[in-house]
């Protein structure tokens, strides 16, 4: 009878989902180091430092004496320069996380488009005007950047957490991105026949009726 209470306990059950959790995690990173084909231990701890680090990082400096980063600042640039990673691999990796559902075990993927600017790299290839909102005193400006299509899997309730899934460069078409993330957790076993209908959402300046054609036109 004791052994049972404790195993039916509340302090039990948080230790099994605390151990479900570990186990997850423990999972994702076997992946994403499989992904990495070239300089993989030096990838791997620079992106533990990376994530572990408090605070913004604002140079890569910053990241080599963290605990994370076991090697030298030369082993750092060296695997920036020359580290690989199998993206498309990564990407069925993400794909085949817990996602989290919707009424009635629903996916709702977001579409949006975030910007990562850049004005003073003008050495750095394929950038075009990103508009922004709110600076410079709530003026509405054009800076230099590159814009990115970001799918991620929305939960239910008010929250700022999202399950980012696949982020492009808005230079690839949309639909494109939007069909291969689809097979990719069709395929993952995320969605099966019978399932409710997967809810896209995308942002005010996407083409919908464009976006709609492409989709139907390559289904």
């Amino acid at each position: 009878m004791l052994t049972r209470a404790a195993v039916c306990s509340p302090d039990a059950h948080q230790k099994d989902l605390r151990t479900e959790a570990l186990a997850e995690l423990s999972g994702f990173r076997s992946d994403f180091y499989a992904c990495l084909t070239a300089r993989a231990d030096e990838l791997f701890e620079l992106t533990e430092a990376l994530l572990c680090t408090a605070g913004p990082v604002t140079t890569l400096v910053d990241l080599a004496p963290a605990p994370e980063h076991r090697r030298g600042h030369g082993a750092l640039y060296g695997g920036l320069n020359q580290g690989r990673i199998e993206i498309s691999r990564f990407r069925r990796a993400l794909a085949g996380l817990p996602l989290p559902r919707a009424a009635g075990g629903r996916l709702v993927l977001a579409v949006d488009v975030s910007p990562w600017l850049r004005p003073d790299a003008a050495t750095s290839p394929s950038r075009s005007f990103c508009h922004t909102y709110g600076r410079s005193k709530d003026q509405h400006l054009m800076i230099p950047g590159w814009p990115y299509s970001v799918i991620a899997a929305l939960e239910t309730g008010r929250t700022s957490w999202t399950q980012v899934l696949d982020a492009l460069r808005l230079a690839a078409v949309t639909a494109a991105q939007v069909r291969a993330l689809l097979i990719r957790l069709i395929e993952a076993g995320q969605w099966r026949p019978g399932d409710p209908d997967i809810l896209l959402v995308f942002d005010a300046g996407y083409d919908l009726p464009c976006l709609a054609f492409l989709l139907v036109a390559r289904h």
